[in-house]
């Protein structure tokens, strides 16, 4: 009763009337018995674009027929919904349901992050299911999904290629004969064939057709063989030497491009024909070519995509998230799929339905199906992609030939996974940190029982009320900033890693000792200060230049500073991935710029690690410099005309009248501003990582930031990616007060 006593207070101090009083009171009893009656539940997926529109059909049939319920859908990339994912989670939150990739499977369930199946549904219900749909791991069922399949398959336009070539060499000569300049201008207009050649599961499939699997049979990684070998020659010939590929080509560009027109084949999975349809693409599906030299055939990785149940759910939204989620496994919601975007169903009776048999897509695909390889589920998967995606990027840029590329693979590999599943042991620095923490712990609550006294003891009611509307705000800034901040430094003294991800412990300096005594963090941080000091000193040049200019009396003035701020205005998110567009090799308008008024041959801007760091520099440039222009035109718009004047009637020269008067005025200004990009850009994850597609090529873009995200996040090193962002948070802070101590000297 005492949070409404204080309400009730405060109104009678307002003097409100008993009317108005009622009315509040209605309002706010309206809007919680309106938050409590209605069950929210929330699904996270990652279907592509076509499938997002039968599934919100398919939410919002279930509102109409669960009256109290809201579906709440919400898209994310794969890989950005797992990091989230385990964030969430790790807080006790999360959404209730998660829709993606079979793959997922083996490190969340490792966490303890998706709850086991195999007591909600009957052996009777599982049965109904093709076996591919069912996702075990360690002896539980973590996964069922609604279609299987998930795989490669060779996609061809009909309207340029009547049939598909059955060989490797018929591919190579096929696609040679339709990559194509049509206007003469000496850029490739038609490509024969193109994918996502960069990342390893598009190029995994090639090993088995060479002979071998990328796995041993108890799953291990098996790349130092002569397959792997073969299959790296293969693809680097089709970009470097054959050229039937684009040089620069993302999964986005391999589907713009055959949704186009512009590529007469693609490599690309079941879950990109509902795209195709909606595009009106008249498409054929055909097998990965078989390898003549062994007589195989590719194996693409099988497997499906399915739901996965949030363990953290209260009894009521668990109970509604399951019966949500019988919904879309029903034969019902898989129908509708197969009819819209032509999903193979997982219901073993909806296997012989008329929907797939009177569709040809479906039918052509089971034989691609059954030459492949179930896809694993095991944690250690991803230790090897991150290993084979360096060397194989390295070889598809001329820099490392295929037999050493592919014995620095299993080696690294390997290690990659003894890393990920170390679980540390506590030694002798437990004791100091524990002491450490303890410390700190007791001097915070001395003070915080002080303030509380100090509170109490205010005399005047205004200053009791003063703390007391303060205080929401106080526990926002401790739930947002200090929790998350002390909550940091206590995982980079732990052992939290996939292994203990529930019941990690404090074992001492452990990840402090191992970065610091590890010469590539050298590299990176010094990499990462060059990005940083160079980007701050851009910003300041192009942003005081521009207030100068701006300052000035021109026409349209508001005009131009409204279109100077749009780069700033604009998600960081978008201009990244419009400039990673604007940096394509083929159709990049920066290569044509190049081209036709300079006649200068194109650049490989996302190949070369240089040029590729050059463009991340570049977009961060071009998001950076409107703040700094904001600010030093604020601090222009301070400083006295007169000071001017005067200087201009004693014959000062302008170049004399900034350095003598504009800049030292200007400094106080733009030293904060300095200091603040210079954490932005130092911390600067985005635009990395979306220009340069995640350090492409080859890791060679990683600075400090992506490193530590690339640890936490696809290798799952915890507790070492918290001490490296403790030591950035203590580089960062020591260069602020560096920088602010000089000022404070001064005044």
């Amino acid at each position: 009763m005492k949070p409404f006593g204080c309400l009730s207070f405060w109104l009678r101090k307002k003097v409100l009337s008993a009317w108005e009083a009622v009315a509040v009171f209605s309002v706010i009893l309206m809007f919680t018995h309106s938050a409590f009656a209605e069950v929210r539940i929330q699904l996270w997926h990652s279907q592509m674009y076509a499938h997002r529109k039968v599934l919100a059909d398919l939410g919002r049939e279930f509102e109409t027929a669960n009256p109290g319920v809201k579906v709440d859908i919400l898209y994310r990339e794969t890989e950005e919904l797992r990091s989230a994912y385990q964030s969430a989670v790790m807080g006790g939150s999360g959404p209730d349901l998660i829709y993606g990739p079979s793959d997922q499977v083996g490190p969340m369930s490792t966490m303890g992050i998706i709850a086991p199946l195999e007591k909600i549904f009957t052996h009777e219900e599982l049965a109904e299911f093709h076996q591919l749909a069912l996702i075990n791991y360690r002896d539980h069922l973590y996964m069922i999904g609604d279609r299987i399949g998930n795989f490669l398959m060779l996609i061809y336009n009909k309207k340029l290629l009547k049939e598909p070539p059955k060989t490797v060499e018929e591919l190579t000569a096929t696609a040679k004969k339709l990559t194509v300049d049509i206007d003469g201008d000496g850029r490739t207009d038609q490509f024969g064939l193109a994918f996502n050649f960069t990342e390893p599961y598009f190029f995994v499939p090639w090993i088995g057709g060479f002979g071998e699997s990328f796995l041993s049979a108890d799953g291990h990684p098996n790349l130092a063989t002569k397959a792997t070998v073969d299959a790296f020659t293969l693809i680097r010939d089709w970009k470097l030497k054959d050229r039937i590929i684009p040089s620069e080509c993302d999964y986005e560009m391999a589907n713009s491009l055959f949704k186009q027109g512009r590529a007469a084949m693609v490599i690309n999975g079941d879950w990109s024909w509902g795209d195709y349809l909606e595009a009106k693409i008249d498409f054929g599906i055909a097998p990965l070519p078989q390898v003549k030299a062994t007589g195989r055939w590719p194996t693409p990785l099988v497997g499906t995509t399915g739901y996965s149940l949030n363990p953290n759910l209260e009894k009521d939204r668990r109970d509604t998230a399951i019966r949500f989620l019988r919904f879309m496994l029903s034969s019902h919601a898989q129908e509708k799929f197969t009819q819209a975007v032509s999903t193979f169903p997982s219901l073993l009776r909806l296997q012989d339905s008329e929907a797939v048999k009177s569709n040809p897509i479906l039918r052509d695909a089971v034989p691609i199906m059954a030459r492949g390889q179930q896809m694993s589920v095991a944690p250690e998967l991803r230790a090897v992609w991150d290993s084979l995606r360096r060397e194989y990027q390295s070889v598809l840029g001329g820099v490392t030939e295929p037999e050493e590329a592919s014995r620095r693979a299993q080696a690294d590999s390997l290690a990659q996974i003894d890393r990920m599943n170390e679980t540390l042991a506590p030694d002798g620095t437990r004791w100091i940190v524990l002491a450490v923490l303890i410390g700190l712990l007791g001097y915070l609550l001395f003070h915080s029982i002080k303030g509380i006294k100090a509170i109490r003891s205010a005399r005047t009611g205004s200053l009791k009320f003063a703390y007391l509307m303060t205080l929401p705000a106080v526990i926002a800034l401790f739930l947002v900033v200090v929790y998350p901040f002390v909550f940091n430094i206590l995982l980079s003294f732990s052992n939290f890693s996939l292994m203990t991800f529930r019941d990690w412990k404090i074992v001492g300096m452990q990840h402090y000792i191992s970065a610091v005594s590890d010469w590539s963090f050298y590299g990176l941080l010094l990499k990462t200060m060059i990005w940083t000091f160079t980007n701050v000193f851009m910003h300041m040049v192009l942003g005081v230049g521009l207030a100068l200019i701006i300052n000035q009396t021109l026409p349209a003035k508001p005009l131009w500073r409204t279109l100077l701020i749009v780069p700033w205005a604009v998600p960081q998110y978008i201009t990244a991935l419009t400039w990673r567009g604007m940096f394509n090799r083929e159709y990049g308008p920066i290569n044509q710029f190049l081209a036709d008024f300079l006649s200068l041959p194109p650049l490989d801007w996302l190949s070369d690690p240089l040029l590729a760091f050059t463009a991340c520099f570049i977009t961060n440039v071009w998001l950076g410099f409107p703040f700094m222009m904001v600010v030093a035109l604020g601090g222009l718009q301070t400083i006295p005309h007169d000071l001017h004047e005067a200087a201009r009637v004693d014959g000062v020269s302008a170049y004399r009248r900034f350095w003598l008067i504009t800049w030292p005025l200007l400094l106080p200004v733009l030293k904060p501003a300095a200091v603040l990009g210079c954490i932005w850009t130092f911390n600067s994850l985005g635009v990395i990582w979306l220009v340069s597609n995640g350090g492409e090529p080859a890791d060679q873009t990683h600075i400090l930031v992506t490193y530590i995200y690339r640890a936490a996040f696809n290798l799952y090193r915890y507790g070492h990616a918290a001490a490296l962002s403790v030591l950035t948070f203590l580089l960062l802070f020591l260069l602020a007060r560096v920088m602010t101590r000089k000022e404070e000297v001064i005044k």
